[in-house]
């Protein structure tokens, strides 16, 4: 047995024996303050609490919840103001002037100062390997409650990164403190069993509204441990996947959240070569008709059905939804006139069906996480239905290890979605080096909408340049453009939770099963 799964067994002996002892009123005095949920084994932060090393920011963005963030985003993910109280930013766009309230303090009873908020930012600048701080020059403190981020280029998307990272205390910060956080947010970490659990306590001096669950306890489960202690009744909400959505057990309902969280493909956009000793390109892909056909060929709808028992809605980018949504990146399944661009680009039936056009087979490898059984599950489904257009696809394991290199010829199901305009940025972007850093991809076009869309002056403004930069009637990534990604769907959070527990209303989450769902737990309560 693993030493996880050993852990796992001694902490549902205990909730089992501790559930057997209470009386019903002691149960009932238990629940109307605090509650047990089981996230993945993958929540769990590795670096500890640190938002200098991630916690609250990467790919399963949150609010750190120990600490304060300067702004935070609301159910229609609009910025409001957390610390900060007002907010100038420069003409050239070069320095955002942030004033914070003088009432935040520290659990060791030290108040909140710019200079903390200062060093929190110049920290990550100088050690964060989850998020780009390349944009920032310097924050300053320019009084004592107000703070200066001075930036070497405009960026008007800043008030995203000010809206996840937690705020820490200058005079209590050293090497430890991710496993012993000093905050000013709404809970307190009162204990961190690694590879266990995590018990979270109310902070009595938060600025804010009074947490109504006063106690949150976190345990660290496989998908399996998880449903067992559902089953048992040891937790009050148990993450789980599709595969177990429709065995809810007694006592619980199933919580569907909607997501960003959406898997993908890159499509290489350029012919096969060599560039430094590394494979670029596919001679298949590169055919924008190719890319076109496939993308009107996939059944979103039955990939849903097939895969996620309908745990899903379908993905036409990286951020449907999201403000800065395309809309006109939605297609609808048309195999017709998929089939009519490959045969229209030349490509004609062959051997046993796949297409062939000047030697070249109408055929690709799509690559999926060996450890991952949707995105397999994914990577088998398209193979099936691309193969009726006569493509033949073969699925392949590959590690991270070497799936990062080999996606610069062959395709690779991805897991993206965040609450920022710059996972668009990240995904096509060709970052003046050659191509985009996932997939081979450039357009000087669509770079200069998203290099405009930094620059601009107002971040409500900028939300149409990034939609530009999708689609602006003549070029771009969607299906009448270049279309360098082929988006299948976006994956539901499930949960199973004890009735009588009100789960606050969820805004949509982004890619990461896990903390997206306790953002708000000190609004729950139970009836």
């Amino acid at each position: 047995m693993k030493k996880s799964q050993f852990h796992i067994l001694i902490l549902l002996c205990l909730a089992m024996l501790s559930a057997a002892g209470c009386g019903e009123s002691r149960e009932r005095e238990r629940q109307q303050d605090s509650v047990i949920v089981a996230m993945p084994v993958s929540s769990e932060p590795e670096e500890g609490f640190n938002p200098v090393y991630g916690w609250g920011a990467g790919e399963h963005v949150h609010e750190p919840l120990i600490q304060s963030t300067l702004f935070r985003t609301n159910q229609s993910l609009a910025l409001e103001k957390d610390l900060a109280v007002d907010y100038q930013v420069s003409e050239d766009g070069l320095c955002w002037s942030v004033t914070i309230r003088e009432d935040a303090v520290f659990t060791d009873g030290e108040p909140l100062t710019a200079e903390d908020v200062a060093f929190t930012y110049n920290q990550c600048r100088d050690h964060s390997s989850v998020n780009d701080f390349t944009m920032l020059r310097e924050a300053a403190a320019v009084g004592t409650y107000q703070v200066e981020f001075r930036l070497n280029r405009p960026y008007s998307i800043w008030p995203y990164t000010m809206a996840h990272v937690g705020i820490v205390p200058e005079h209590a910060y050293d090497e430890g403190y991710g496993r012993n956080p000093v905050g000013s947010g709404r809970y307190i970490l009162k204990q961190w069993d690694q590879e266990q659990q995590v018990i979270l306590e109310a902070n009595p001096d938060y600025y804010g509204e009074k947490p109504k669950m006063e106690q949150v306890i976190v345990l660290f489960m496989t998908e399996e441990a998880a449903m067992a202690a559902a089953l048992a009744g040891n937790v009050d909400v148990a993450y789980t996947a599709a595969a177990y959505a429709g065995q809810v057990p007694g006592q619980y309902f199933l919580l569907e959240a909607e997501t960003v969280d959406n898997r993908g493909i890159n499509l290489p956009t350029v012919a096969r070569q060599e560039q430094d000793g590394q494979a670029l390109g596919n001679d298949f892909l590169c055919e924008v008709e190719v890319r076109r056909a496939m993308n009107l060929g996939i059944d979103r709808e039955a990939l849903l059905d097939h895969v996620l028992a309908g745990y899903g809605t379908p993905a036409y980018s990286v951020c449907d939804r999201l403000p800065w949504d395309q809309e006109s990146a939605r297609v609808e399944y048309d195999p017709k006139r998929a089939g009519a661009l490959l045969t229209e680009a030349g490509w004609k039936p062959g051997a046993e069906g796949i297409r062939e056009k000047a030697g070249v087979k109408a055929a690709f490898t799509l690559m999926f996480h060996p450890e991952d059984s949707l995105r397999q599950a994914l990577a088998e489904e398209v193979k099936n239905q691309l193969k009726a257009l006569g493509i033949e696809v073969t699925t392949e394991a590959a590690g991270w290890d070497t799936a990062y290199d080999k996606a610069q010829s062959q395709p690779l199901v991805w897991g993206w979605g965040a609450h920022t305009p710059m996972e668009l940025y990240n995904l096509y972007h060709s970052k003046g080096d050659g191509y985009a850093q996932y997939s081979p991809y450039r357009n000087e076009t669509v770079d200069a909408y998203m290099d405009a869309a930094l620059a601009c002056g107002s971040l409500e403004e900028s939300y149409q340049l990034w939609k530009q930069a999708q689609w602006d009637g003549s070029t771009g990534i969607t299906q009448e453009g270049d279309l360098p990604w082929l988006w299948l769907c976006n994956v539901k959070h499930l949960y199973f939770v004890k009735e009588g527990l009100q789960v606050a209303e969820q805004k949509i989450h982004p890619h990461g099963h896990g903390w997206s769902l306790v953002n708000n737990v000190d609004a729950w309560s139970w009836e």
